[in-house]
């Protein structure tokens, strides 16, 4: 079974956003806009990828901005949400492992495309420890 991701970009992260849905990563593709390059607000990209993963229909959230950062913390504000700002493969890796990120935050201007299929597809693939993570997880979602 392919793993089910919705994706949303703004203008800085559009031209990678469309690398990755032209790339076989064994996973079916919600695109959540941007659908151009043209200027746009990358708040506006995040609600539909976290109702998306809120209503079941997918399994995982990418989304692309300029540095990751405003896109993560714009994901990180809704219940159940753990949204990671990943830059290589290991820390993707890690992030899911430790962390059970379920939106992969990527920042375009600061890597390649080559990367950003390497961070992803290392997310797809691992799998979440449990055990004192989830304490941790719970400890989070008390605050």
């Amino acid at each position: 079974m392919n793993y089910r991701i919705a994706i949303g970009s703004d203008h800085r992260g559009f031209q990678l956003k469309s690398y990755l849905l032209n790339e076989n990563l064994s996973c079916e593709w919600l695109d959540c806009g941007t659908f151009s390059s043209e200027r746009t607000d990358y708040p506006l990209f995040v609600l539909p990828v976290i109702s998306a993963l809120h209503a079941g229909t997918v399994d995982g959230g990418i989304l692309i901005c300029g540095t990751g950062v405003g896109m993560a913390i714009a994901a990180n504000r809704h219940k159940g949400i753990y949204a990671g700002l990943v830059w290589n493969e290991e820390i993707a890796r890690l992030a899911k492992e430790d962390d059970n990120i379920n939106v992969l935050v990527l920042p375009a201007d600061y890597m390649s495309d080559q990367t950003a299929v390497a961070c992803i597809s290392s997310w797809i693939s691992a799998v979440f420890k449990k055990g004192r993570y989830q304490e941790r997880l719970s400890l989070i979602d008390s605050l």
